[in-house]
Protein backbone atom coordinates (compact mmCIF):
# COMPACT_ATOMS: atom_id res chain seq x y z
CA UNK A 1 0.00 0.00 0.00
CA UNK A 2 1.39 3.38 -1.36
CA UNK A 3 -0.16 6.72 0.02
CA UNK A 4 1.27 9.56 -1.72
CA UNK A 5 2.08 13.30 -0.93
CA UNK A 6 0.66 15.29 -3.47
CA UNK A 7 0.05 19.37 -4.26
CA UNK A 8 1.54 22.05 -5.45
CA UNK A 9 4.88 23.69 -4.77
CA UNK A 10 5.56 25.24 -1.38
CA UNK A 11 2.31 24.02 0.54
CA UNK A 12 4.51 21.81 2.87
CA UNK A 13 4.61 18.22 0.89
CA UNK A 14 7.97 17.68 2.09
CA UNK A 15 7.58 18.95 5.45
CA UNK A 16 5.18 17.08 5.99
CA UNK A 17 6.64 13.78 4.31
CA UNK A 18 10.10 14.59 6.51
CA UNK A 19 7.02 14.88 9.84
CA UNK A 20 5.77 11.69 9.22
CA UNK A 21 8.87 9.83 8.27
CA UNK A 22 11.69 11.93 9.93
CA UNK A 23 13.19 11.05 6.42
CA UNK A 24 16.13 13.18 5.49
CA UNK A 25 14.43 15.20 2.72
CA UNK A 26 14.93 18.88 0.90
CA UNK A 27 12.92 21.88 2.20
CA UNK A 28 12.46 24.88 0.95
CA UNK A 29 10.07 27.99 0.36
CA UNK A 30 10.61 27.91 -3.65
CA UNK A 31 8.83 25.80 -6.47
CA UNK A 32 10.10 22.38 -7.34
CA UNK A 33 12.93 21.27 -4.08
CA UNK A 34 11.54 17.70 -4.97
CA UNK A 35 12.56 16.71 -8.22
CA UNK A 36 12.65 13.04 -8.13
CA UNK A 37 10.25 11.57 -6.20
CA UNK A 38 11.13 10.95 -2.28
CA UNK A 39 9.82 7.32 -0.52
CA UNK A 40 9.63 6.65 3.00
CA UNK A 41 8.01 4.78 5.60
CA UNK A 42 5.27 6.37 7.78
CA UNK A 43 2.85 4.88 10.54
CA UNK A 44 -0.37 4.52 11.63
CA UNK A 45 -1.65 4.89 15.02
CA UNK A 46 -4.00 1.59 16.40
CA UNK A 47 -4.43 0.92 20.19
CA UNK A 48 -2.15 -1.78 21.43
CA UNK A 49 -4.36 -5.29 20.65
CA UNK A 50 -2.12 -6.21 23.57
CA UNK A 51 -3.70 -4.62 26.24
CA UNK A 52 -7.06 -6.10 25.91
CA UNK A 53 -4.68 -9.66 27.78
CA UNK A 54 -3.00 -7.03 30.04
CA UNK A 55 0.27 -6.70 28.15
CA UNK A 56 2.16 -4.63 25.59
CA UNK A 57 3.15 -5.76 21.98
CA UNK A 58 6.69 -6.18 20.71
CA UNK A 59 6.39 -4.91 17.75
CA UNK A 60 8.82 -6.90 14.32
CA UNK A 61 7.91 -3.76 12.43
CA UNK A 62 6.75 -0.82 13.65
CA UNK A 63 6.67 0.29 17.57
CA UNK A 64 4.84 1.01 20.44
CA UNK A 65 4.48 4.13 22.62
CA UNK A 66 1.89 4.02 25.52
CA UNK A 67 -0.98 2.40 24.94
CA UNK A 68 -0.86 2.66 21.16
CA UNK A 69 0.95 1.08 18.14
CA UNK A 70 2.54 2.44 14.94
CA UNK A 71 1.99 0.04 12.08
CA UNK A 72 4.53 1.09 9.27
CA UNK A 73 2.72 2.34 5.85
CA UNK A 74 4.49 3.08 2.93
CA UNK A 75 4.84 6.93 1.62
CA UNK A 76 6.22 8.93 -1.61
CA UNK A 77 6.48 12.70 -1.76
CA UNK A 78 6.02 13.75 -5.52
CA UNK A 79 7.45 17.03 -6.86
CA UNK A 80 4.40 19.67 -6.73
CA UNK A 81 1.80 20.05 -9.20
CA UNK A 82 1.43 23.31 -11.62
CA UNK A 83 -1.74 23.92 -13.47
CA UNK A 84 -1.48 22.03 -16.97
CA UNK A 85 0.30 19.33 -15.59
CA UNK A 86 -1.01 16.85 -17.34
CA UNK A 87 -0.49 18.64 -20.70
CA UNK A 88 3.76 18.29 -18.84
CA UNK A 89 3.78 22.07 -17.73
CA UNK A 90 6.22 21.35 -14.37
CA UNK A 91 7.18 18.15 -15.83
CA UNK A 92 4.06 17.22 -14.68
CA UNK A 93 3.97 14.39 -16.81
CA UNK A 94 6.79 12.67 -15.07
CA UNK A 95 5.62 13.72 -11.84
CA UNK A 96 1.68 12.08 -12.74
CA UNK A 97 3.42 9.20 -13.74
CA UNK A 98 4.63 8.48 -10.06
CA UNK A 99 1.52 8.55 -8.47
CA UNK A 100 0.39 5.65 -10.38
CA UNK A 101 1.38 3.13 -7.56
CA UNK A 102 -0.33 5.35 -5.12
CA UNK A 103 -3.81 3.51 -3.47
CA UNK A 104 -4.66 7.06 -1.62
CA UNK A 105 -3.65 10.54 -1.86
CA UNK A 106 -2.79 13.29 0.48
CA UNK A 107 -3.29 16.53 -0.68
CA UNK A 108 -1.07 18.71 1.00
CA UNK A 109 -2.87 22.63 0.55
CA UNK A 110 -1.76 25.96 1.87
CA UNK A 111 -4.47 26.78 3.99
CA UNK A 112 -3.00 30.13 4.73
CA UNK A 113 -3.60 31.15 1.54
CA UNK A 114 0.35 32.53 1.09
CA UNK A 115 1.63 30.47 -1.65
CA UNK A 116 -0.24 31.21 -5.00
CA UNK A 117 -1.07 29.21 -7.92
CA UNK A 118 2.60 28.26 -8.90
CA UNK A 119 3.79 27.98 -5.01
CA UNK A 120 5.26 31.07 -5.32
CA UNK A 121 4.99 33.19 -2.20
CA UNK A 122 2.14 36.30 -1.35
CA UNK A 123 1.10 37.89 1.20
CA UNK A 124 -1.29 35.03 3.33
CA UNK A 125 -4.53 35.16 2.69
CA UNK A 126 -4.37 36.42 -0.79
CA UNK A 127 -5.11 33.13 -2.69
CA UNK A 128 -7.70 30.83 -1.90
CA UNK A 129 -6.97 27.04 -1.08
CA UNK A 130 -10.18 26.39 -2.47
CA UNK A 131 -9.03 26.95 -6.05
CA UNK A 132 -6.12 24.47 -5.02
CA UNK A 133 -8.65 21.61 -4.40
CA UNK A 134 -10.23 21.94 -7.74
CA UNK A 135 -6.90 22.89 -9.78
CA UNK A 136 -5.62 18.99 -8.48
CA UNK A 137 -8.42 17.22 -9.27
CA UNK A 138 -8.85 19.13 -12.24
CA UNK A 139 -5.31 17.82 -13.18
CA UNK A 140 -5.66 14.37 -11.66
CA UNK A 141 -9.17 13.89 -13.71
CA UNK A 142 -7.33 15.42 -17.01
CA UNK A 143 -5.01 13.02 -16.96
CA UNK A 144 -6.85 9.91 -16.43
CA UNK A 145 -8.94 11.00 -19.84
CA UNK A 146 -5.51 11.70 -21.72
CA UNK A 147 -4.91 7.79 -21.15
CA UNK A 148 -8.70 7.05 -21.72
CA UNK A 149 -8.64 9.03 -24.88
CA UNK A 150 -5.01 7.25 -26.28
CA UNK A 151 -6.28 5.60 -29.82
CA UNK A 152 -10.24 6.13 -28.60
CA UNK A 153 -11.99 5.96 -31.36
CA UNK A 154 -10.14 2.75 -32.76
CA UNK A 155 -9.96 1.11 -29.39
CA UNK A 156 -14.45 1.54 -28.92
CA UNK A 157 -14.68 0.86 -32.86
CA UNK A 158 -12.72 -2.55 -31.76
CA UNK A 159 -14.68 -4.00 -29.20
CA UNK A 160 -18.26 -2.98 -31.12
CA UNK A 161 -16.69 -4.87 -33.89
CA UNK A 162 -15.63 -7.85 -31.89
CA UNK A 163 -18.97 -7.89 -30.03
CA UNK A 164 -16.57 -7.52 -26.69
CA UNK A 165 -17.03 -6.26 -23.35
CA UNK A 166 -15.79 -2.80 -23.19
CA UNK A 167 -15.93 -3.18 -18.99
CA UNK A 168 -13.31 -5.75 -19.86
CA UNK A 169 -11.25 -3.71 -22.49
CA UNK A 170 -11.29 -0.87 -19.88
CA UNK A 171 -10.20 -2.83 -17.14
CA UNK A 172 -7.28 -4.11 -19.23
CA UNK A 173 -6.50 -0.39 -20.58
CA UNK A 174 -6.68 0.85 -17.06
CA UNK A 175 -4.97 -1.97 -15.03
CA UNK A 176 -2.01 0.48 -14.10
CA UNK A 177 -4.67 2.50 -12.12
CA UNK A 178 -6.13 -0.75 -10.82
CA UNK A 179 -9.36 -0.13 -12.76
CA UNK A 180 -10.90 -3.99 -12.78
CA UNK A 181 -13.48 -4.97 -14.85
CA UNK A 182 -15.40 -4.86 -12.39
CA UNK A 183 -15.20 -1.54 -11.12
CA UNK A 184 -15.65 -0.40 -15.08
CA UNK A 185 -19.12 -2.26 -15.39
CA UNK A 186 -20.33 -0.82 -12.05
CA UNK A 187 -19.49 3.14 -13.24
CA UNK A 188 -20.90 2.91 -16.69
CA UNK A 189 -23.81 1.90 -14.97
CA UNK A 190 -23.63 4.60 -12.82
CA UNK A 191 -23.02 7.02 -15.48
CA UNK A 192 -25.72 4.92 -17.44
CA UNK A 193 -23.58 4.80 -20.69
CA UNK A 194 -24.78 2.40 -23.29
CA UNK A 195 -22.69 -0.22 -23.22
CA UNK A 196 -22.95 -1.93 -26.60
CA UNK A 197 -22.51 1.95 -27.91
CA UNK A 198 -19.10 3.15 -26.49
CA UNK A 199 -18.06 4.99 -29.83
CA UNK A 200 -21.22 7.19 -29.11
CA UNK A 201 -20.11 8.38 -25.85
CA UNK A 202 -19.37 12.07 -25.74
CA UNK A 203 -16.17 13.79 -25.04
CA UNK A 204 -17.90 14.76 -21.75
CA UNK A 205 -19.24 11.21 -20.51
CA UNK A 206 -15.48 10.17 -21.23
CA UNK A 207 -14.39 12.87 -18.61
CA UNK A 208 -17.07 11.69 -16.15
CA UNK A 209 -15.98 8.55 -16.74
CA UNK A 210 -12.14 9.23 -16.13
CA UNK A 211 -13.45 11.14 -13.18
CA UNK A 212 -15.40 8.44 -11.52
CA UNK A 213 -12.44 5.84 -11.82
CA UNK A 214 -9.86 8.71 -10.60
CA UNK A 215 -12.08 8.88 -7.42
CA UNK A 216 -12.37 5.27 -7.04
CA UNK A 217 -9.24 4.66 -7.13
CA UNK A 218 -6.90 7.37 -6.14
CA UNK A 219 -9.36 8.89 -3.08
CA UNK A 220 -8.09 12.53 -1.23
CA UNK A 221 -7.55 13.59 1.83
CA UNK A 222 -6.84 17.37 2.33
CA UNK A 223 -4.30 18.29 4.75
CA UNK A 224 -5.07 21.50 5.50
CA UNK A 225 -1.46 22.88 6.50
CA UNK A 226 -0.31 25.79 8.01
CA UNK A 227 -3.55 25.97 9.61
CA UNK A 228 -2.01 28.06 12.31
CA UNK A 229 -1.02 30.74 10.17
CA UNK A 230 -3.07 33.80 8.24
CA UNK A 231 -6.44 33.06 7.56
CA UNK A 232 -5.41 29.37 7.75
CA UNK A 233 -8.17 28.64 10.77
CA UNK A 234 -10.94 30.22 8.86
CA UNK A 235 -10.18 29.20 5.35
CA UNK A 236 -10.43 25.59 7.39
CA UNK A 237 -13.36 26.59 8.13
CA UNK A 238 -15.15 27.84 5.08
CA UNK A 239 -13.95 25.12 3.27
CA UNK A 240 -15.27 22.56 5.46
CA UNK A 241 -18.47 23.52 4.62
CA UNK A 242 -18.03 24.16 0.93
CA UNK A 243 -16.55 20.37 0.45
CA UNK A 244 -18.88 18.76 2.88
CA UNK A 245 -17.92 15.09 0.99
CA UNK A 246 -14.24 15.75 1.17
CA UNK A 247 -12.39 14.61 4.18
CA UNK A 248 -10.07 17.58 5.48
CA UNK A 249 -7.71 17.77 8.58
CA UNK A 250 -6.19 20.66 9.79
CA UNK A 251 -2.54 20.14 10.06
CA UNK A 252 0.73 22.04 10.81
CA UNK A 253 3.46 19.87 9.37
CA UNK A 254 6.13 22.29 10.96
CA UNK A 255 4.70 21.93 14.55
CA UNK A 256 4.53 17.77 13.62
CA UNK A 257 8.73 17.81 12.48
CA UNK A 258 9.33 20.11 15.53
CA UNK A 259 7.77 17.81 17.97
CA UNK A 260 9.16 14.85 17.14
CA UNK A 261 12.69 15.92 16.44
CA UNK A 262 12.51 16.90 20.45
CA UNK A 263 11.27 13.96 21.27
CA UNK A 264 13.89 12.24 19.02
CA UNK A 265 16.69 14.62 21.54
CA UNK A 266 14.97 13.52 24.55
CA UNK A 267 13.86 16.86 25.32
CA UNK A 268 10.23 15.71 25.44
CA UNK A 269 7.68 12.58 25.70
CA UNK A 270 5.63 12.72 22.88
CA UNK A 271 3.02 10.68 21.13
CA UNK A 272 2.38 11.35 17.86
CA UNK A 273 -1.34 12.15 17.40
CA UNK A 274 -1.97 13.71 20.63
CA UNK A 275 -2.76 16.83 22.52
CA UNK A 276 -0.07 17.47 24.67
CA UNK A 277 3.61 16.38 25.52
CA UNK A 278 5.44 16.80 28.62
CA UNK A 279 8.89 18.54 28.82
CA UNK A 280 11.37 16.27 30.42
CA UNK A 281 15.07 17.88 29.01
CA UNK A 282 16.83 21.45 29.66
CA UNK A 283 16.20 23.80 27.10
CA UNK A 284 17.10 27.58 26.19
CA UNK A 285 14.44 30.10 25.80
CA UNK A 286 13.97 30.09 22.05
CA UNK A 287 13.16 26.10 22.13
CA UNK A 288 10.42 26.53 25.05
CA UNK A 289 9.05 29.51 22.97
CA UNK A 290 8.97 27.33 20.17
CA UNK A 291 7.12 24.42 22.57
CA UNK A 292 4.84 26.93 23.71
CA UNK A 293 3.16 28.19 20.65
CA UNK A 294 2.87 25.28 19.19
CA UNK A 295 0.95 23.98 22.43
CA UNK A 296 -0.93 27.18 22.36
CA UNK A 297 -1.73 28.24 18.73
CA UNK A 298 -2.16 24.07 17.12
CA UNK A 299 -2.42 21.69 19.76
CA UNK A 300 -4.77 23.58 22.22
CA UNK A 301 -7.33 24.97 19.18
CA UNK A 302 -7.08 22.06 17.28
CA UNK A 303 -6.49 19.23 19.47
CA UNK A 304 -3.42 17.75 17.15
CA UNK A 305 -0.57 18.62 14.50
CA UNK A 306 -3.13 16.79 12.36
CA UNK A 307 -0.22 14.83 10.72
CA UNK A 308 -1.24 11.24 12.38
CA UNK A 309 -5.01 12.20 11.54
CA UNK A 310 -4.48 12.37 8.09
CA UNK A 311 -2.79 9.60 7.32
CA UNK A 312 -4.99 7.36 9.65
CA UNK A 313 -7.63 8.81 7.71
CA UNK A 314 -5.86 8.27 4.61
CA UNK A 315 -5.51 4.42 5.90
CA UNK A 316 -8.76 3.59 7.37
CA UNK A 317 -11.13 6.30 6.17
CA UNK A 318 -10.36 6.48 2.74
CA UNK A 319 -9.26 2.87 1.90
CA UNK A 320 -11.08 1.53 4.52
CA UNK A 321 -8.47 -1.09 5.89
CA UNK A 322 -8.40 -2.94 9.38
CA UNK A 323 -5.71 -3.79 11.23
CA UNK A 324 -5.43 -7.96 12.02
CA UNK A 325 -2.78 -9.67 14.05
CA UNK A 326 -2.00 -13.11 14.16
CA UNK A 327 -1.65 -15.01 17.50
CA UNK A 328 -2.70 -17.65 19.55
CA UNK A 329 -5.51 -18.61 22.25
CA UNK A 330 -2.98 -20.32 24.64
CA UNK A 331 0.16 -18.11 23.30
CA UNK A 332 0.20 -14.35 22.35
CA UNK A 333 3.63 -14.93 22.22
CA UNK A 334 6.36 -16.14 18.90
CA UNK A 335 9.53 -18.38 19.49
CA UNK A 336 11.34 -15.42 20.84
CA UNK A 337 9.33 -14.64 23.32
CA UNK A 338 7.47 -11.16 21.90
CA UNK A 339 4.00 -10.74 22.18
CA UNK A 340 1.79 -10.08 19.16
CA UNK A 341 5.04 -9.22 16.61
CA UNK A 342 3.02 -8.85 13.81
CA UNK A 343 0.28 -6.89 12.46
CA UNK A 344 -1.28 -6.70 8.92
CA UNK A 345 -3.39 -3.68 7.31
CA UNK A 346 -5.80 -5.73 5.30
CA UNK A 347 -8.84 -4.52 3.00
CA UNK A 348 -12.51 -3.60 4.83
CA UNK A 349 -13.17 -6.95 3.45
CA UNK A 350 -11.14 -9.23 4.14
CA UNK A 351 -11.66 -12.71 5.70
CA UNK A 352 -10.01 -15.12 7.61
CA UNK A 353 -9.50 -17.11 4.32
CA UNK A 354 -7.41 -14.27 2.95
CA UNK A 355 -5.54 -13.60 6.02
CA UNK A 356 -4.16 -17.46 6.12
CA UNK A 357 -3.03 -16.32 2.70
CA UNK A 358 -1.14 -12.65 3.89
CA UNK A 359 0.32 -15.45 6.34
CA UNK A 360 1.60 -17.91 3.93
CA UNK A 361 0.10 -19.75 0.86
CA UNK A 362 0.54 -22.63 2.44
CA UNK A 363 -1.91 -22.06 5.57
CA UNK A 364 -4.35 -20.35 2.85
CA UNK A 365 -4.45 -23.45 0.80
CA UNK A 366 -4.70 -26.00 3.71
CA UNK A 367 -6.97 -23.73 5.97
CA UNK A 368 -9.48 -25.82 8.42
CA UNK A 369 -10.69 -22.77 10.50
CA UNK A 370 -9.72 -20.08 12.16
CA UNK A 371 -10.12 -18.60 16.07
CA UNK A 372 -11.04 -15.44 17.27
CA UNK A 373 -8.51 -15.01 20.14
CA UNK A 374 -10.42 -12.29 22.04
CA UNK A 375 -13.29 -14.33 21.99
CA UNK A 376 -12.33 -17.87 21.64
CA UNK A 377 -14.96 -18.86 19.69
CA UNK A 378 -14.26 -20.47 15.37
CA UNK A 379 -14.58 -18.41 12.93
CA UNK A 380 -15.24 -19.97 9.08
CA UNK A 381 -12.64 -18.80 5.96
CA UNK A 382 -15.76 -16.26 4.89
CA UNK A 383 -15.92 -14.79 8.12
CA UNK A 384 -15.15 -11.02 7.77
CA UNK A 385 -12.77 -9.70 9.72
CA UNK A 386 -12.94 -6.75 12.68
CA UNK A 387 -10.15 -3.82 13.24
CA UNK A 388 -7.70 -4.94 16.18
CA UNK A 389 -8.61 -8.70 15.60
CA UNK A 390 -6.40 -11.50 17.01
CA UNK A 391 -6.60 -14.24 15.00
CA UNK A 392 -5.06 -17.84 15.24
CA UNK A 393 -5.11 -19.90 11.63
CA UNK A 394 -5.77 -24.26 11.34
CA UNK A 395 -4.57 -25.60 8.98
CA UNK A 396 -2.86 -28.59 7.74
CA UNK A 397 0.26 -26.99 6.57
Amino acid sequence: MFIAMVGKPSAGKSTFFKAATLAEVDIANYPFTTIKPNTGVGFVKIKDAAKEFNKTANPREGFILGDYRFVPCDLIDVAGLVPGAHEGLGMGNQFLDDLRQADALVHVVDISGSTNEKGEPVDAGSHDPAKDIKFLEDELDLWYLGILKKGWEKFARTVVQTKGSIAAALGKQLSAFKVGEDMAKEVIKQLKLDPEKPNDWSEDQLLELAREFRRRTKPIVIAANKIDMGSGKENYERLKKEHAALIIVPCSAVSELALKEAAKAGNIDYIPGEKDFTIKGELNDKQKQGLEYIKENVLKTFGSTGVQDVLNAAVFDLLKYKAIHPGGVSKLEDSQGNVLPDCFLLPEKATALDFAFKLHTDFGKNFIKAIDVKTKLPIGKDHILKHLDVIEIKSNA
